[in-house]
């Protein structure tokens, strides 16, 4: 691997891991949370939608642990107000009501089910996985043809979930490049897809730039 694509997927880890350990639920519920500072920028979300999914995932995982407690290991994302569930359960009906709980939960639209009744995963499974989603994260970047910005990343035992709302280009694209990243067993795709135009109406004019980036008036 090249210094530069190493550099990358150092820093694709380490911003995952500034992330999670600042929106982290108390072990073992964890929250997929938003990310803040720059990327709220280049996020297609409203800036309404992105507080609406930072308040449901902290209402939901408080409401979670209210009810069943630490018995279970759910890993909870909102993304446009779409509510992604992951990780395990000790049984059918509880993962049933994790569903109906997040379901009633202010703001949210729907609920994407992938709890595994199971027992819960180990700490060197979740590592792995947390590795897995620095690469993932780290090949969107490398993808010049794609906004890496635009996709939000959930690994959970080997299986990868991408979410966003792109352009079915953008889904094919970014299907064909998480499935060849090393780690990743399977790809699920849970994405809003939009059109080209509604893409084209999001980004900035081409040969503009930020007010803070542009050049001052001679003599100004």
């Amino acid at each position: 691997m090249k210094f530069a694509s190493v550099k990358r997927l150092t820093l694709a880890i380490g911003v995952s891991a500034l992330i999670g350990g600042t929106l982290t639920a108390c072990f073992p519920l964890v929250v997929g949370g938003v990310a803040g500072g720059a990327f709220v920028a280049t996020d297609r979300r409203t800036s309404g939608a992105q507080l609406e999914d930072e308040g449901i995932e902290l209402r939901a995982t408080s409401r979670i642990r209210s009810n069943v407690g630490e018995r279970v290991h759910v890993n909870l994302t909102s993304y446009n107000r779409q509510v992604l569930l992951t990780g395990e359960v000790p049984n059918a009906q509880d993962k049933q009501l994790v569903e109906q709980i997040v379901a009633r939960v202010e703001n949210v639209n729907s609920v994407v089910n992938e709890l595994a009744v199971m027992g819960n995963s180990t700490l060197t499974q979740r590592s792995s996985d947390t590795l897995v989603t620095g690469r993932v994260k780290a090949m969107l970047v490398d993808a010049r043809d794609l906004s890496s910005n635009a996709f939000k990343v959930v690994t959970e035992r080997g299986t990868t979930y991408l979410m966003g709302r792109v352009t079915q280009r953008e889904s094919d694209r970014a299907t064909e490049v998480v499935r060849s990243t090393p780690g990743v067993q399977k790809v699920i795709r849970i994405f809003e897809i939009i059109s080209e135009e509604e893409l084209a109406r999001m980004l900035p004019a081409k040969g503009t730039a930020p007010a803070a980036n542009q050049a001052k008036p001679a003599g100004g």
